[in-house]
């Protein structure tokens, strides 16, 4: 009898020390997006039976992501992988960081690319317009020469012929130029005599410049 109870006892503290063993190899995993009943098994040196019925599944085909399940087998394996993925996530934001200190380099060197640009372009616009400034006023400088030029001897040319009078005459000579009776075909008003006189000296000579030079050379133009 007393052998008996002897060997009862031993087998209960045995028991005791299996339930001791697997209590701490128990683990809790988190389901991840692909695991697998059978995967999770394999990774805890465990079996599907053994986890479906720990976690009472009614189909071991059936985990969704997120879902707690408990294993009984070495952890080190999810210790392992937790571990990469923290450190996984921690290298993202450094990632993150540097990508956005490049967009911004790139940001700022572009704005002052345009900025280069566009200075650069108002500078070469800026300098015809002075140019046209310049070439306009030197124009209008030489059109003032020669029209002063052309004034004063049509002026002159007046002068010589008639002293300045619409109404003098001589012979078939009228006016203020003393043009042709024929040029000035009966309209002998001030407005007709300049009109006539223009055309005449532009087609004889070009411009009254042209008309003095030959009138000093031939008393007559």
């Amino acid at each position: 009898m007393k052998i008996k109870n002897a060997l009862l006892s031993t087998a209960a503290a045995t028991a005791s020390l299996f339930a001791i063993g697997a209590t701490a190899q128990a683990a809790t995993v988190t389901v991840k997006a692909g695991d697998t009943v059978s995967q999770i098994a394999l990774d805890h040196n465990t079996t599907v039976d053994a986890i479906q019925q720990a976690n009472h599944l009614k189909d071991v085909n059936l985990i969704l992501v997120g879902q707690q399940l408990e294993v009984n087998g070495d952890d080190s394996a999810t210790t392992t992988t937790t571990t990469t993925t923290t450190t996984t996530q921690t290298s993202q934001p450094a990632a993150t960081t540097q990508s956005s200190s490049q967009t911004t380099n790139q940001a700022s060197q572009s704005q002052t690319s345009q900025s280069s640009q566009t200075q650069s372009s108002q500078t070469q616009t800026s300098t015809p317009a002075a140019k046209t400034t310049t070439q306009q006023s030197t124009s209008s400088t030489s059109n003032y020469s020669n029209n002063s030029s052309e004034s004063a001897a049509k002026a002159w040319i007046a002068n010589k012929e008639s002293g300045g009078s619409y109404s003098a005459r001589n012979g078939q000579y009228i006016g203020k130029y003393q043009l042709s009776a024929s040029y000035l075909n009966g309209d002998y008003s001030a407005a007709n005599q300049e009109r006539v006189a223009n055309n005449y000296v532009a087609s004889c000579y070009g411009s009254w410049a042209n008309a003095k030079s030959h009138w000093l050379a031939n008393n007559w133009y």
